[in-house]
């Protein structure tokens, strides 16, 4: 048998909810729709009450998981260009702007759009996206570490970049530029082939950024590290230390084999400069002592005193020290005191 509610009963409840609404102000007669829903506390409200702590609860889990996948590198952001600096800078050619490779690239996302976002650090290694609104990104500083061309075609071309946030563990590590430049040269070995002057030049400055932190590095730790032959890491640093003068004696460096190479370390002398040695500088005077020359001579400061034929004990050799002592201390000296 159904069984339902008297509306006697509903009514009670209704006009006695009612008046605790209007005693507390809560109530509004211009709002009668308010106050009618308000009284009563069945299970629809119940149910109401619920489904919203639910949905609240909901919308906090999915916040904190954008965030969680922002950090992550699972959530992809739109970056100004501006927002990105590039600490570490290219280990290509100097003119790779000028180059039909890069031109096509910016031709290519000019028409069709940024077909794979870069790879960015947040500037502050503790940055976190706002619990409330993690989407938000706009004035965070961001550092390049992979993608330096389509960042730099997107600039030109006044679009947003798409970005996403690399490893966190590498992140926080203590030499994060070695990681930052073995990003770098992971990705450029991975999607575009590198010089052979370009790829020595890389690897030679990941060496010299590792060592400076590790002074007992070996060339066979370090090739397994980065997962090149051992044999590269003597010639990679030859190279990253005489890139300058390689680049000012040879101007088609960038097309040269890695045996080319090898000819030209040969033939050039990249010995460090000894530094000249610098000339004694002497300074001598001399004096009478009655009969007798005084010299008194100083040679890169050491001093030495010559005189002949003057004769002279233990205690007075001692007070002559004393005297020579108190100059060079500084003392006051008073000519013919005691």
């Amino acid at each position: 048998m159904k069984r339902s509610i008297p509306r006697s009963l509903i009514s009670r409840a209704m006009k006695s909810e009612l008046a605790k609404g209007q005693g507390s102000g809560r109530a509004n007669s211009a709002e009668p729709d308010a106050a009618v829903s308000m009284p009563f506390k069945g299970a629809g409200s119940a149910w109401k009450s619920g489904a919203l702590a639910q949905s609240q609860a909901a919308i906090l889990r999915a916040r904190e998981l954008l965030c969680a996948d922002i950090l992550n590198g699972r959530h992809e952001l739109n970056l100004s260009p501006g927002q990105i600096s590039d600490p570490v800078g290219t280990d290509r050619r100097k003119d790779w702007k000028s180059q039909e490779a890069f031109k096509s690239l910016r031709s290519s996302i000019a028409t069709n759009g940024q077909d794979t976002p870069i790879l960015v650090w947040p500037e502050d290694p503790h940055w976190r996206p706002d619990p409330l609104d993690p989407a938000n990104i706009a004035g965070v500083p961001f550092v390049m570490l992979t993608g330096r061309r389509r960042l730099a075609a997107a600039a030109e071309l006044g679009l947003p970049v798409r970005a996403i946030l690399a490893s966190p563990e590498a992140r926080n590590v203590e030499n994060s530029k070695f990681e930052m430049l073995f990003l770098r040269f992971r990705e450029n070995e991975e999607r575009e082939n590198l010089s052979p002057f370009e790829r020595l030049v890389s690897i030679g400055e990941m060496y010299v950024s590792l060592a400076s932190e590790n002074q007992k590095l070996t060339a066979v730790a370090f090739a397994n590290r980065i997962g090149v032959h051992e044999s590269l890491v003597s010639r990679a640093r030859s190279v990253f230390a005489a890139q300058d003068q390689i680049l000012n004696a040879f101007k088609n460096v960038y097309d040269m084999s890695f045996r080319d190479l090898q000819t030209v370390m040969a033939g050039l002398d990249t010995r460090p400069t000894p530094k000249p040695k610098s000339k004694h500088q002497k300074l001598s005077v001399t004096r009478k002592v009655g009969n007798r020359n005084l010299s008194v001579t100083s040679i890169d400061g050491n001093l030495s005193i010559n005189v002949a034929g003057v004769p002279m004990d233990q205690d007075a050799l001692e007070k002559l020290g004393d005297l020579i002592a108190g100059y060079l201390n500084g003392d006051d000296i008073i000519p013919g005191a005691n």
